[in-house]
């Protein structure tokens, strides 16, 4: 075990040694890994944090953005800046052997939003205390079909889903028992996503403990749940991620069992994707293709709703542009693609490349006209 714990470190080692990169040249040119696909890195983005001299960014688990102007950020408390950081380095917390996971967070500002640049235009400390006792929230998501634009976010260590108002000023809609699991229609076991068909019903993954997915009607009422642990169709193990098509398909990421199941709305089971290493993440665009980001092989992955791949870019590392732990995934009204990383400790801004076929960008999610 030591030894493999020494060549894993070895090998990280090795990686962040790699200069740093922004995205490579395209296909013809000279040079170039095409690393980052059809995009390039918006370097600087997000900006450090304001006015927290000595801390930076910690595991940052969520991330949405509403539009390119205003992009929420969850992360699961501060980390101090490590004091072996060479200089002129990024400041991120992830090293070779030292994920941002295994940090010592200071518990505060577990929600940011940033503009465009970068900068931290709002925080909101009103709402820390909600997440307090466990180790800070999970996913963050707006549904496509809410004209009032409320916001929800996912904790899983605290057995717990919130809807806020878009404003941040009033929590709407809390369900959950905290720091209570269950099996039943009023508790989760560590439930990690959300997602709804055009009428508000929506459905939440759930999760590391329990093995299902949980139906709800528009009002947060319990409609149903489906799955048990286990292998076979109908069962999970680490349901990660949930999205639907325009067909009320459920698509359910089964982390564990590396592969997406497809459901019904009703839970009946109607196919699996199998080989795919670790889905991390889910995002089904109003093109009605499945983009899933893996976080086995760091890679943002295209399929059609048939589950056929399409195309694939990404790779690990912790210079601009890899990913390592990428655990969210976001496009915003302009294209730009924002990936959140649990082991790195950071969010990335992606900017689509001129003159590249738009089919390769990570398409438009379904949004409220």
């Amino acid at each position: 075990m030591q030894k493999g714990k020494k060549w894993i470190r070895c090998f990280l080692a090795a990686l962040v040694l790699v200069p740093p990169a922004f995205g490579g040249a395209p296909p013809g040119e000279k040079g170039g890994e095409e690393e980052t696909g059809p995009y390039t890195v918006v370097a600087g983005w997000p900006q450090p944090l304001p006015g927290h001299e000595g801390w930076t960014w910690g595991s940052t688990g969520g991330i949405f953005a509403e539009r390119a102007d205003r992009v929420f950020i969850l992360q699961r408390g501060e980390l101090p800046v490590p004091k072996d950081l060479a200089p002129g380095s990024p400041v991120i917390y992830g090293a070779p052997g030292r994920p941002a996971t295994e940090g010592t967070p200071r518990m505060e500002h577990f929600l940011l939003i940033a503009n465009a640049e970068g900068k931290i235009t709002d925080t909101w400390p009103q709402h820390d205390s909600l997440f307090l006792g466990g180790r800070g929230p999970h996913k963050i998501k707006i549904s496509p079909y809410d004209p009032e634009k409320r916001i929800w976010i996912v904790d899983d260590n605290l057995h717990q889903v919130f809807q806020f108002s878009n404003d941040g000023r009033k929590l709407l809609l809390t369900l959950g028992e905290k720091g209570v699991a269950g099996n039943d229609e009023r508790h989760f076991g560590r439930p990690t996503d959300i997602a709804w068909l055009p009428d508000g019903t929506f459905f939440i993954s759930d999760g590391y403990v329990n093995a299902r997915v949980v139906k709800f009607d528009a009002s947060g009422k319990f409609l149903m749940s489906w799955g048990r642990p286990g292998t076979g169709p109908g069962e999970f193990n680490l349901v990660h991620a949930v999205d639907t098509d325009a067909q009320r398909r459920i698509y359910v990421a089964d982390r564990s069992n590396s592969r997406i199941q497809v459901f019904d709305e009703n839970g009946k089971y109607l196919d699996q994707w199998p080989d795919i290493r670790m889905p991390m993440d889910l995002l089904i665009t109003a093109r009605q293709e499945v983009w899933v980001l893996d976080g086995a092989t760091s890679k943002v992955l295209k399929y059609d709703l048939g589950g056929r791949l399409l195309s694939s870019w990404g790779t690990y590392g912790q210079f601009p542009g890899g990913l390592w732990g990428g655990h969210q995934m976001s496009v915003d009204p302009d294209g730009n693609l924002y990936i959140s990383e649990v082991f790195n400790g950071r969010a990335q801004k992606f900017r689509p490349r001129p003159g590249i076929d738009a089919s390769r960008f990570v398409g438009q999610p379904p949004r409220q006209k």
